[in-house]
């Protein structure tokens, strides 16, 4: 049974709240050091899976505003959470997890502006790209098996979702423009 597009008590609507008030949880157990942790690993897979299953939810019985809303905001709260604790540990770099925060807050407030007035923005196949860069080098980065070993590949990959992050902004800013 479709749920009305109104509602704000949906499955994945309680899925995607539950990412968000995990979070702090997950901060705290990050690596404060370059070992890494097997269960702050787990505890991300878990956290960023959710986001597929509340999708999964939200395409069976039907998507509505508030979670349209909702899921963009739990995914930058889990991601740009991760990240700032990782820079605060002295793991990720200021610059890059900055230059992602940046161009996520801009699309943020673009998208609540342009919401009001009945415009919706969704996500485009390259920004779902984005995220899923932006997930792969905070796993990595925390992964036991690859936070000394392979800096070299979540280095890679931090900088790869930097890349997809400004291709990304430059598009919305574009069709913006372009919309207008």
């Amino acid at each position: 049974m479709p749920v009305d597009e109104s509602a704000i008590a949906t499955w994945a609507n309680v899925v995607t709240v539950t990412r968000v008030l995990a979070s702090p949880f997950l901060f705290a157990i990050l690596p404060s050091d370059s070992r890494g942790s097997w269960v702050a690993f787990v505890v991300w897979i878990v956290l960023c899976s959710s986001d597929g299953v509340d999708g999964y939810l939200a395409r069976r019985h039907g998507t509505t505003k508030s979670g349209a809303f909702l899921d963009p905001l739990a995914d930058k709260i889990l991601i740009l959470g991760a990240m700032f604790t990782l820079v605060s540990r002295g793991i990720f770099w200021l610059l890059p997890v900055s230059i992602i925060a940046g161009r996520e807050i801009l699309i943020s407030v673009y998208r609540v502006v342009v919401g009001a007035r009945g415009v919706s923005v969704p996500a485009s196949k390259l920004a779902k790209w984005k995220t899923l860069f932006q997930q792969l080098a905070v796993a990595f980065a925390i992964a036991p098996m690859t936070t000394t070993d392979a800096t070299w590949l979540w280095l890679s990959l931090l900088w790869a979702a930097v890349v997809l992050t400004a291709i990304t902004g430059a598009q919305y800013a574009y069709h913006a423009v372009k919309g207008r």
